[in-house]
């Protein structure tokens, strides 16, 4: 296993780029960082070439929506450029959602379709721009990460909003450059059923996300039952990364050593 850390959420009173070098003094390499549009890219680029780190994921804060057959042009366009960045920067993953998420008023909304869409409708449009867009992701080395984003604290209803139909995605394109993201946070805001999710979609995920509910904090913070989903993942003989995609509640490096001890991993 390998542990990788979002930019986003640590050391949060320092300026994104110099927060690598603290990422790294932790012997964390692999980093993450969301909207790569609204970040400095370039310069994070560097600053993790400097440190020995990678670019591991990100995602297009305006990609459109895959659900709205109006963006049909629009997601193709963006995917080609974030496809091009990612390329040029080293990135590995791209995050890929079923619907555009902007910031209204502070709170979270899905982009309002442009004409009524029956969900099957939505799906079926997904599907094909999945298609076309693998098209573009088969002429690159980067790999495309599905989500399911919850529906709690994202307002205006999310089409793939559950980890059942986010691998159902998956799966019907059987792709080596498109993979589940299993992220607890939103699994567990969304329907639950952890346990079973880890089983029912062992091989589909190579990453495994890990942030508490309520507060979207350290394990240990809140209402999943951690050791038990580690102990699963060794079972089942998980060997992928684990995405710190939370927000420490204490000082970053108690909150890396307290996940190092609950996954029985030294770096």
């Amino acid at each position: 296993m390998e542990f990788t850390g979002y930019l986003d959420f640590w050391f949060t009173d320092r300026p994104l780029v110099e927060r690598v070098e603290l990422f790294a003094d932790l012997g964390i390499k692999r980093l993450d960082v969301w909207c790569w549009r609204s970040v400095p890219m370039a310069d994070l680029a560097a600053e993790c070439k400097r440190h020995g780190c990678i670019l591991n994921s990100t995602f297009d804060e305006q990609m459109g929506s895959l659900a709205d057959p109006g963006d049909n042009e629009l997601t193709l366009r963006t995917w080609q450029e974030s496809l091009e960045m990612a390329e040029q920067h080293g990135v590995e993953h791209l995050f890929i959602f079923s619907n555009q998420v902007d910031i209204v008023n502070g709170r979270e909304w899905t982009r309002r379709l442009s004409r009524n869409v029956t969900l099957a409708e939505q799906y079926a449009n997904l599907l094909q721009q999945t298609e076309r867009i693998l098209k573009l992701v088969e002429q690159t080395k980067v790999e495309v990460w599905v989500e399911a984003l919850n529906e709690f604290h994202i307002q205006g209803g999310v089409l793939v909003h559950d980890h059942d139909l986010a691998a159902d995605w998956v799966r019907r394109f059987n792709h080596p450059q498109l993979r589940l993201a299993f992220d607890c946070y939103h699994q567990q805001r969304t329907a639950g059923n952890l346990m079973y999710g880890l089983e029912a979609y062992y091989g589909l995920y190579p990453t495994f996300h890990i942030g508490d509910v309520p507060t979207r904090q350290e394990p240990g913070t809140g209402e999943i039952n951690f050791p038990n989903l580690v102990k699963k993942l060794k079972e089942l003989g998980f060997d992928g990364l684990i995405g710190m995609e939370f927000r420490p509640s204490d000082r970053e490096e108690l909150a890396f050593e307290r996940v190092k001890k609950l996954f029985g991993v030294e770096q």
